[in-house]
């Protein structure tokens, strides 16, 4: 397999345009298309859809969604105790790093008498959405079901594929129980998102839907997202993607693995390296093709890796600059002093410093989370956090004395808008105040 190495500073504006967008797998409009026909089934037809619809796309025929307690204890009993003790591992570090996110009330006065508040409270109703199309994703469950726990949300429910003979995967829904979500259905794809998001006779109604998935999922997500009657959603997180950034002193077989980690994701993946060393550039081509014929996802990868990136620049300063214009899902800075440039680091989901810190920690356990914006959205989208499951009121309390200090410049700022009523519900307090005297 030969992959294209290009040097930066010899394309055009046009042709740098062009080599940072990312693949598109399928028509944008088919998908569109044939997942708003899915979200309309599902709401007109409830759980008479949603078992067509999972015969049809997962080959499953269910006759109740919901994982029973009896599901439950078979699937961990499916487990074995090094698999059970690396899943207590993830849930000890993601629980102590989003512990840490809880917001804090602010509670202030910013006049005398003028008592300003924000207070918190968790999303009332949760959909976790656990993917499973190219592999059950029990790391997933982990990173949705601990933040959602934490945040305190009284109703979390998961929709997670069913595999063929109708059962879910025993480490997605033992990883989910354990992390503290019990309400577990086995519905996958666009179906499932649709379901959360209206509710079925089955399935309850959710505010948000939380989770990542494919290009028919992320497109339901955005949909159910645009109608009122719908539900909120974290972020379009799609396609796996990672981008390398390394200089001469960096080790070409690690950087491979850390590209063929994502590239076995799917076949719409997209891996980038940016080096400032061709010879390097080189050496991980080769490491690639070397290591990808021993992958049990060969075919996935390979075709992954047809979409790959690699680009030579000059410095690492243009290597930033094109990472922070692409805005990468993943970031590895596998350079020598990785530290120094994160300050100048502006887009990206999650960052991993040094050649010690594979990505693969990061979709595991290190404590992160690894639900985060792709296709770019880390411009202007965060990472999956406790603070995504919680939603803030603010609250405002005035004394008399507090309503004389401010009346005036709330009239005045009123009249400046032509709004004589805003106008009047001071003057008529205010007047109330004077004549009480």
């Amino acid at each position: 397999m030969n992959i294209e190495i290009t040097n930066w500073d010899d394309l055009s504006s046009r042709e740098r345009n062009n080599i940072l967008k990312r693949p598109i797998i399928v028509s944008k409009t088919e998908i569109k298309r044939k997942v708003r026909k899915i979200i309309e089934t599902v709401r007109t037809n409830g759980d008479l859809a949603l078992r067509e619809l999972t015969k049809q796309y997962d080959k499953a025929e269910i006759n109740s969604f919901r994982v029973s307690p009896k599901e439950l204890a078979k699937a961990k009993l499916q487990i074995n105790t090094e698999q059970l003790e690396a899943i207590k591992l993830a849930i000890a570090n993601i629980k102590a790093f989003h512990a840490e996110q809880l917001p804090q009330p602010v509670d202030l006065e910013t006049m005398p008498g003028v008592r300003t508040q924000r207070i918190t409270h968790p999303i009332d109703a949760v959909g976790l959405y656990v993917p499973a199309g190219n592999a059950p994703l029990p790391s997933t469950a982990i990173m949705l079901s601990v933040p959602a726990k934490i945040a305190g949300c009284p109703t979390k429910i998961m929709c997670t594929p069913p595999r063929r003979d109708g059962t879910a995967d025993p480490a997605v829904i033992t990883a989910a129980s354990i992390a503290g979500v019990n309400d577990i259905y086995k519905i996958g794809g666009a179906q499932a998102i649709a379901a959360m998001a209206y509710g079925t006779e089955t399935i309850p109604k959710v505010n948000k839907v939380f989770g990542p998935g494919n290009s028919w999922v992320t497109e339901a997500k955005t949909q159910v997202s645009n109608d009122s009657d719908g539900a909120a959603i974290d972020m379009p997180a799609g396609p796996s993607e990672v981008l390398v950034i390394a200089d001469e002193d960096a080790s070409p077989p690690f950087i491979a693995s850390d590209l063929l980690s994502q590239a076995e994701h799917g076949i719409d993946s997209q891996v980038v390296l940016i080096s400032t060393c061709p010879d390097l550039a080189s050496q991980v081509v080769k490491e690639i093709q070397q290591r990808l014929r021993k992958l049990s996802r060969n075919k996935i990868a390979s075709q992954s890796i047809k979409g790959s990136l690699i680009l030579i620049t000059e410095d690492l300063e243009s290597a930033i600059t094109i990472s922070n214009r692409y805005a990468p899902e993943h970031l590895i800075l596998h350079v020598t002093s990785p530290r120094k440039l994160l300050p100048d680091i502006r887009n990206a989901g999650s960052i991993f410093l040094g050649k010690w810190s594979p990505e693969s920690v990061g979709d595991y356990c290190s404590g992160t989370n690894h639900v985060l914006p792709t296709d770019g959205h880390a411009r202007n989208q965060d990472g999956l956090s406790v603070e995504q499951f919680t939603r803030y009121m603010t609250v405002q309390e005035l004394t008399s004395e507090g309503l004389e200090l401010i009346g005036n410049a709330v009239i005045t700022l009123a009249n400046l808008e032509g709004l004589d009523a805003h106008a009047e519900a001071v003057k008529c307090r205010l007047k109330a105040i004077e004549d009480r005297k």
